[in-house]
């Protein structure tokens, strides 16, 4: 579990892609003064741009973790190359006080930004979602993590399939997102409170496998309907 608050900022010292196992392994470098790794164990959970990965070895200013195929699909992390920047953050403690949100680390799909436009001082991106079904659990003033950073939802457009973000500039100088543009990708993580609220809905209202296949509003009225209280001639 995380919160959303970007610890530090790491940097891609080495890609494997082919390690003694056959999958991936990424190695990530700190700052020298950094007190991320200073209680690190070995399978600890560190979030890069908010993805859950455990720690296969590490040093004082370095660590790396092993990335599976499935991540590898779901996320940017694929798109990694030499010297790129990423989020750290490091599984919240029971006593650490919640900043942010309650975040999992499970990426749910990527959202390519639409555009980044300045708003005084602070910066406005738009998004659009590789899964467009995503956008169902985006609503206006909810959470959203965007490459692990917890951000506060300032405009969704249901029918054009975008949403917004504005980043103060205090944020601009301590995440990822700040340094990218149109057309780059960010790890989306869509608040997890809202899926569990539609999973019990939609079990409520006898939708298979606790998912609504079409909106709840229309199925309970079909369900009036069929059930005969629809009101009689």
């Amino acid at each position: 579990m995380f919160t959303g608050i970007v610890e530090e900022i790491g940097v891609v010292s080495h890609l494997d892609t082919n390690d003694s196992t056959g999958g991936t392994t990424l190695t990530f470098t700190i700052p020298s003064d950094s007190e991320l790794l200073k209680d690190c164990h070995d399978g600890d959970s560190i979030a890069i741009n908010g993805c859950c990965l455990t720690v296969t070895s590490f040093t004082p200013n370095s660590f790396k973790v092993g990335v599976a195929p499935e991540t590898l699909r779901i996320t940017n992390l694929g798109t990694l190359k030499q010297a790129s920047r990423v989020n750290l953050e490091r599984a919240v403690r029971a006593d650490t006080r919640m900043g942010g949100h309650f975040v999992q680390g499970h990426v749910d799909t990527t959202a390519e930004i639409l555009s980044v436009a300045q708003d005084g001082n602070a910066l406005t991106f738009r998004f659009a979602p590789r899964s467009r079904d995503m956008l169902r659990y985006i609503v206006y003033k909810g959470f959203i993590s965007i490459d692990g950073t917890s951000l506060t939802v300032t405009k969704v457009d249901d029918v054009e399939g975008w949403w917004e973000i504005m980043l103060i500039a205090y944020s601009q100088e301590r995440v990822v997102l700040a340094q990218k543009g149109k057309g780059d990708t960010v790890n989306i993580e869509v608040d997890m409170m809202a899926k569990y609220a539609e999973k019990s809905l939609a079990g409520l209202l006898g939708a298979e496998s606790g998912t609504a296949s079409i909106p709840l509003l229309e199925k309970m009225v079909q369900r009036i309907v069929a059930q005969g209280l629809g009101g009689k001639p």
